[in-house]
């Protein structure tokens, strides 16, 4: 208290022990007693700076949202690079694809020719036919234009990726169309080999598609 104050503090203690003195009252003065007459303490809250509370809090906010910002760009850089690579690889599944379908055609060519000279024997070999069986089996197999659309659909996703936002629902939609012709040529794929490669090729962008749901 005050000086003020202090001086009725005293005047009422003395006051309160001439009762005691008086009437043999029980002395049980104390801070709680003296405290519960309003005249000598009285609590006062002070104006807070509403200014002065929104500069900490706005520092406290900045520093922890430009972190959030730096966190955000890390992750996204990551998760950029890892797109990137995965479509690399898938770009290199195609390829092989790609090589790998005249190599069928012509092994399915020389069995054809095995098989009908041994069916055949010494009668002479029709080549207009084995012509017309092959383009039938070639056409049958031919990935060409899902090889060419993936491709397309990389380069797609790779100038995506450049992009400032939004992109999340856009490489989700290029991820689909992808694995679309993924499909397309595993059931087109009368071969071990491009099976194998196709199933690749449907593994990767099933990562990618994983990797896209980080992505705004």
């Amino acid at each position: 208290p005050s000086r003020g104050l202090g001086d009725v503090y005293k005047r009422q203690v003395k006051a309160l022990r001439e009762l005691r003195d008086t009437y043999g009252l029980q002395d049980d003065i104390s801070v709680s007693t003296v405290a519960r007459y309003g005249d000598i303490f009285s609590i006062h809250k002070g104006e807070e700076d509403e200014d002065q509370v929104w500069e900490q809090v706005r520092s406290v906010l900045d520093r922890a949202l430009e972190k959030f910002i730096q966190m955000r760009s890390v992750e996204g850089e990551r998760l950029k690079s890892d797109i990137e690579s995965r479509a690399q690889t898938i770009l290199a599944i195609v390829e092989k694809v790609e090589e790998r379908s005249p190599q069928i055609v012509a092994e399915y060519r020389a069995k054809l020719e095995t098989k009908v000279k041994e069916l055949l024997e010494d009668v002479q070999i029709d080549e207009s036919r084995i012509a017309a069986e092959v383009i039938l089996f070639a056409d049958k197999i031919c990935t060409d234009e899902e090889v060419v659309r993936l491709k397309s659909h990389i380069q797609h996703m790779r100038s995506t990726l450049e992009e400032q936002e939004g992109i999340g629902r856009k490489l989700d939609f290029i991820a689909q169309e992808m694995n679309r012709e993924a499909n397309t040529i595993l059931s087109k794929a009368n071969d071990l080999e491009v099976s194998n490669l196709a199933i690749g090729l449907k593994t990767e962008i099933e990562k990618i598609r994983e990797q896209i749901q980080n992505i705004e």
